[in-house]
């Protein structure tokens, strides 16, 4: 080999190694910079989301293993119902993460309920229950159910603790859940029982593992999304480890809902509860937990694409258009938010026999 061209392998073979060094040297940086881009994004976020909890309790009602037992059969049970078809579960079927993918819920003899069915999971700890509030908690909810006219639609409080106190099974667990009472069959035990199980309905998605500091639980559009999503000004109103569910809001603050939902009816919100005018088109802030899962959207069900969903939020609330690539990357952020529904809580309960 002559030496000239020894020296040109020389210097091809020092330039390809000065390219592999120089490679490795930009994908390390590139590697460290999106750890640190990461990082900043995991302290962001964990700041105004923080960490769900295992469970949801309340000090008006502890939850204990006996009153989850008997909520979760409850939860299940219909012939508590004026037509023996109403339960919990028919309005929040437990396989389709509580929602029943109805515009609006069906009750005793197939009568409409007023609004869609949120879901029930991670949703114990709202300001309060229904789209406007009128109900204090999951309890007040369950026990004002009983005697709903659209809901289980029995005449009084009595008639239902008649039956359950007809049914043996239901005599004991009663008295296992609410130990020491006299007559611990009654609807006010129901309300606490129902409440105690739905205070365990907690699904953790990987957006919690990404709190936690797993920058890969999330995919690069998802990270995307979660920035916008925060950018953007939704954080400001679905916060919290729930993200949502913890203040009330207009439904339409740049422009009216309905010419975007395209809404068969307007709906008036919590003023129906305060009478007060500045509650007019103002409705709790809905849980996100689970959103991609629980289709229709809002508080009629008119909206059936998550991503349209996207959109009328960001127009309606925060004059903002989004480009297709926001609202995708929203959306897919969103699915983060899915937990793994229990198995426990899949399982169909054995109900009582009638004696």
């Amino acid at each position: 080999m002559s030496h000239a061209r020894y020296l040109k392998k020389r210097v091809i073979a020092t330039v390809v190694s000065l390219l592999f060094i120089i490679g490795a040297l930009m994908l390390h940086t590139k590697v460290s910079l999106a750890a640190d881009s990461d990082e900043e994004l995991i302290k962001r976020a964990a700041k105004i989301f923080g960490q769900l909890p295992a469970s949801m309790p309340s000090p008006d009602n502890p939850i204990t293993p006996d009153k989850v037992k008997l909520g979760r059969v409850l939860f299940w049970e219909p012939r508590i119902s004026i037509d023996r078809t109403v339960s919990c579960a028919k309005c929040h079927p437990v396989g389709l993460y509580t929602v029943d993918g109805l515009r609006k819920a069906l009750g005793n003899h197939y009568k409409e309920i007023p609004r869609n069915s949120p879901t029930l999971f991670n949703a114990a700890s709202q300001i309060s229950e229904h789209w406007i509030g009128n109900r204090t908690s999951v309890e007040d909810q369950a026990k004002q159910a009983l005697v709903g006219p659209p809901a289980y639609g029995m005449p009084n409080y009595e008639s239902v603790e008649k039956i359950l106190r007809g049914m043996s099974g239901y005599v004991a667990l009663f008295k296992e859940a609410f130990p020491g009472e006299k007559e611990p069959i009654t609807a006010e035990n129901f309300a606490k029982a129902v409440g105690a199980f739905e205070r365990t309905l907690v699904t953790p998605a990987s957006f919690d593992d990404f709190l936690r500091g797993n920058a890969r639980a999330l995919t690069d559009q998802q990270k995307r999304g979660l920035t916008t999503f925060m950018d953007t000004g939704c954080m400001s109103c679905h916060f919290s480890p729930y993200l949502g569910g913890q203040m009330y809001q207009k439904f339409g603050v740049f422009e009216p809902y309905e010419t975007l939902t395209k809404s068969q009816a307007v709906d008036e919100g919590r003023i129906a509860v305060t009478k007060n005018p500045t509650d007019r088109f103002v409705f709790k802030v809905p849980v996100l937990r689970n959103v991609a899962e629980t289709p229709p959207y809002f508080h009629d069900g008119s909206v059936d694409k998550l991503a349209d969903a996207v959109m009328i939020m960001a127009k309606v609330q925060l004059a903002r258009d989004l480009t297709r690539e926001q609202i995708g990357d929203i959306a897919a952020f969103l699915t983060s938010l899915t937990g793994k529904i229990p198995d426990a809580v899949l399982a169909v309960p054995v109900l009582p026999s009638e004696n």
